[in-house]
């Protein structure tokens, strides 16, 4: 059951101990002030007592609980809880807000397959946008898609990019919040992994933490899992952390490896894999 409401309310095991905690004391609290007051009213009768005695309890609840998880730090908690069930009971207004789509920002090197397929994906979406395409190479046909596309792109190059601002001037001006890395052969500067910490996402061409590393990309890697005898690959798409695809897994997906495959027929089923599966990843953790 615990794990249960830590899952729904998304918090961790401590905060679930401090929330249950505040939900007995401000209960109690509750109990007590009104039991108190209506002490001082008098009433006789049995049912006028019960229902004044629910109406007290319920209009002193929220702010018992409310007063009662600030000093436990979960007044955030317990202000959306209390806004939703009022909501869901018709005594709150729905919020209407009028929320900016999520910008991403597209890290690619090459040819850009991938990043065609998250723009066709994200095309008429009013929650979600490619505002900026960034690429170390420039001979790569991410930005010929670029152009076509009528997306701004960013050319970069390494002395800045490593010992310099890592280009997190340019990403704040272009208002980015999510960094997606699709074909980015450069290893992401630590400044860059901290500025935008738990939203960079990466997709690799093999079912980590097998076949991953420094120097393990594209063909490479298809390489190296034949050459092993492996019976099945695929692709792993994961946060990006400090250290080479290393970051906590979101998603993977499996395809067969056949006795008669190349390095080139294998990244064609890996392919249709990322094709498949990267823009929808992306959907979900943005929504």
């Amino acid at each position: 059951m615990f794990e249960k409401l830590r899952k729904k309310w998304k918090v961790t095991g401590w905060q679930l101990m401090l929330i249950i905690f505040t939900f007995a004391v401000g209960g109690s609290i509750t109990g007590f002030a009104a039991k108190k007051i209506m002490n001082l009213l008098s009433v006789q009768q049995d049912w006028l007592w019960a229902i004044l005695y629910i109406i007290l309890v319920t209009l002193l609840w929220p702010l018992a609980v409310i007063l009662v998880s600030i000093p436990f730090g979960q007044f955030s908690f317990f202000i959306k809880y209390i806004r939703k069930i009022g909501q869901k009971m018709g005594l709150i207004p729905p919020l209407k807000l009028s929320l900016s789509p999520v910008n991403i920002a597209i890290f690619a090197s090459g040819a850009g397959s991938n990043t065609q397929k998250i723009i066709d994906r994200f095309r008429q979406s009013e929650k979600i946008r490619v505002a900026l395409i960034v690429c170390n190479n420039p001979d790569a046909g991410v930005l010929k898609i670029a152009a076509r596309e009528n997306i701004p792109a960013l050319l970069i190059e390494k002395e800045r990019f490593f010992r310099g601002d890592a280009y997190l001037n340019e990403l704040k001006e272009r208002n980015i919040d999510f960094i997606v890395l699709a074909g980015f052969l450069w290893k992401l500067p630590v400044s860059l992994i901290r500025a935008f910490s738990h939203k960079i996402i990466n997709i690799h061409p093999a079912l980590l933490p097998k076949y991953g590393g420094k120097g393990m990309y594209g063909h490479r890697v298809h390489e190296a899992v034949i050459a092993a005898g492996e019976k099945e690959s695929g692709i792993s798409i994961h946060y990006v952390d400090e250290l080479y695809d290393h970051g906590k897994i979101i998603f993977q997906a499996r395809c067969p490896v056949l006795e008669n495959d190349t390095a080139d027929s294998l990244a064609q089923r890996i392919h249709a894999l990322e094709h498949e599966h990267y823009p929808r990843v992306i959907e979900d953790l943005l929504k």
